[in-house]
């Protein structure tokens, strides 16, 4: 058995946000039905590049879903979605607060329908507070948020973050939620709902950065791959590239000195880890100075030979590519049916008796509204098509 095996999840949302969340949860065995209008999720479309003209973007998050057309605008419809909340443990969407309510299947109906229910709604910035209809995106929440205040070099233009850090982060706070209702509910017998926000999501991750602004009342200002706490802690150049170098604590930085066997180092300025962030200008000089000396390769061969934290900066070609990913099953590769041979991520949550599992690849646009429906008595042609 799969950890949540036996939990029914109605997914509304589309997009990247409430699409993670439903993923991860169906990689641990719930089953996600997944409810589209009939123009599809709007990833369906997002492209190039397509495998097979098969969005890659859609593919890489709709996996482990059932994929039912219903017009929810539509009387007949909405009573269909009704009767199958009747039998399902969590509904998530991400519209725009509100919506639900406008199309008549709000929360308080949805309890009506089964007292049990969890509904966890993913928005831009809450279902309540000022900024509650604004329309929320990743870039929007990353910059609201701070992240793109403390992105980049210094004096440079704001930067975000590669990933759609706002949208997968709120996927998992709420996949958090869902987890810890279900828990409670067991002990209630009672569903709620879960409100979680790519805002806060934002917020929440600023942790020490936060706590330092409290604390100093300064604002942080974008540093690079520099810490603010730690020195050194950041990408270094070598002769031919970047590679990362991590001393954390006093005994790995002893550890370092050690190593590098530089009088230079053993500076009382550099004795501790507050005097290397205070003289942080003067370390970090003179190490880029030495670091141009050896390859990528002979630094972290070197340095991982004492323990010290080190690594490449990866692309994805490297690190997608690395043995120890397809050893961790975090590079997968299934058959599909139309498509081939299909190469997604894996799960990165490892159980001992309860494995995650890939049962089924992204599904067509309503590949499995007769399926689903048949489960209630309903015919195909009494859904929209």
């Amino acid at each position: 058995m799969s950890a949540l095996e036996g939990i029914k999840i109605i997914d509304l949302s589309r997009i990247l946000s409430g699409p993670y969340c439903t993923m991860t949860l169906g990689d641990l065995g719930a089953e996600i039905i997944k409810i589209e209008s009939p123009e599809g999720d709007d990833t369906r479309q997002w492209g190039p590049p397509f495998v097979e003209g098969e969005s890659a973007y859609f593919l890489s998050v709709n996996r482990n879903k059932k994929s039912v057309v219903l017009n929810l605008k539509t009387d007949s419809d909405r009573e269909i979605f009704l009767r199958l909340i009747e039998a399902a443990d969590v509904v998530v969407e991400n519209f725009r607060p509100g919506t639900l309510d406008r199309l008549g299947i709000g929360y308080e109906t949805l309890k009506k329908h089964n007292p049990q229910i969890i509904l966890a709604s993913i928005s831009g910035f809450g279902q309540t507070g000022s900024y509650a209809q604004k329309p929320g995106y990743d870039i929007l929440a990353q910059g609201m948020g701070g992240l793109l205040s403390v992105t980049g070099e210094p004096g440079g233009h704001p930067t975000k973050a590669g990933f759609s850090l706002a949208d997968v982060g709120t996927g998992m706070w709420a996949g958090f939620g869902i987890l810890a209702a279900l828990l409670e509910r067991q002990k209630s017998g009672e569903g709620q709902w879960i409100d979680v926000s790519l805002l806060d999501t934002m917020i929440s991750w600023q942790t020490y950065l936060a706590g330092n602004y409290f604390a100093s009342g300064k604002d942080p200002e974008p540093m690079g791959t520099q810490h603010p706490n730690i020195v050194p802690y950041q990408v270094f150049e070598a002769s031919d590239g970047h590679f990362i170098l991590a001393v954390a604590n006093e005994n790995l930085w002893k550890k370092f000195v050690a190593l590098m066997g530089m009088k230079a180092l053993e500076d009382q300025r550099f004795k501790t880890n507050p005097d290397r962030v205070r003289n942080r200008e003067e370390l970090i000089a003179l190490l880029n100075g030495i670091f141009l000396q050896k390859s990528i390769g002979e630094w972290i061969s070197l340095f991982e030979s004492q323990g010290l934290p080190c690594g490449p900066v990866n692309k994805f070609s490297s690190i997608l590519n690395d043995p120890h990913l397809r050893e961790r099953e975090m590079v997968v590769e299934k058959d599909h049916p139309t498509l081939g041979k299909l190469k997604m991520l894996g799960t990165p949550v490892k159980f001992s008796r309860t494995p995650s599992r890939i049962a089924t690849l992204p599904p067509q646009l309503g590949e499995h509204t007769e399926e689903v429906l048949s489960t209630l008595g309903c015919k195909l042609d009494e859904a929209v098509k």
